[in-house]
Protein backbone atom coordinates (compact mmCIF):
# COMPACT_ATOMS: atom_id res chain seq x y z
CA UNK A 1 0.00 0.00 0.00
CA UNK A 2 2.84 2.39 0.86
CA UNK A 3 4.56 1.68 -2.45
CA UNK A 4 1.39 2.35 -4.44
CA UNK A 5 0.75 5.59 -2.58
CA UNK A 6 4.35 6.67 -3.18
CA UNK A 7 4.04 5.81 -6.86
CA UNK A 8 0.97 8.02 -7.21
CA UNK A 9 2.79 10.87 -5.45
CA UNK A 10 5.78 10.42 -7.77
CA UNK A 11 3.61 10.41 -10.90
CA UNK A 12 1.81 13.57 -9.86
CA UNK A 13 5.08 15.29 -8.98
CA UNK A 14 6.66 14.29 -12.30
CA UNK A 15 3.66 15.45 -14.31
CA UNK A 16 3.54 18.78 -12.48
CA UNK A 17 7.28 19.29 -13.01
CA UNK A 18 6.98 18.48 -16.72
CA UNK A 19 4.10 20.92 -17.09
CA UNK A 20 6.37 23.76 -15.96
CA UNK A 21 8.52 23.24 -19.05
CA UNK A 22 11.24 21.15 -17.43
CA UNK A 23 13.00 18.51 -19.47
CA UNK A 24 12.13 14.83 -19.39
CA UNK A 25 15.17 13.83 -17.33
CA UNK A 26 14.55 16.56 -14.78
CA UNK A 27 10.91 15.48 -14.38
CA UNK A 28 11.99 11.85 -13.88
CA UNK A 29 14.53 12.86 -11.22
CA UNK A 30 11.94 15.02 -9.49
CA UNK A 31 9.45 12.13 -9.48
CA UNK A 32 12.09 9.75 -8.13
CA UNK A 33 12.88 12.13 -5.32
CA UNK A 34 9.19 12.47 -4.52
CA UNK A 35 8.86 8.67 -4.48
CA UNK A 36 11.79 8.18 -2.12
CA UNK A 37 10.62 10.91 0.23
CA UNK A 38 7.04 9.66 0.29
CA UNK A 39 8.11 6.05 0.81
CA UNK A 40 10.37 7.07 3.68
CA UNK A 41 7.55 8.96 5.35
CA UNK A 42 5.13 6.09 4.86
CA UNK A 43 7.58 3.63 6.43
CA UNK A 44 8.19 6.01 9.31
CA UNK A 45 4.47 6.34 10.01
CA UNK A 46 3.87 2.58 9.70
CA UNK A 47 6.72 1.90 12.12
CA UNK A 48 5.42 4.50 14.56
CA UNK A 49 1.94 2.99 14.70
CA UNK A 50 3.30 -0.55 14.99
CA UNK A 51 2.12 -1.91 11.67
CA UNK A 52 5.59 -2.71 10.38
Amino acid sequence: MAALFSLVVALIAGILKASTGAGFAEAILYGGTAFATSMGLCLLVLTAIGQL
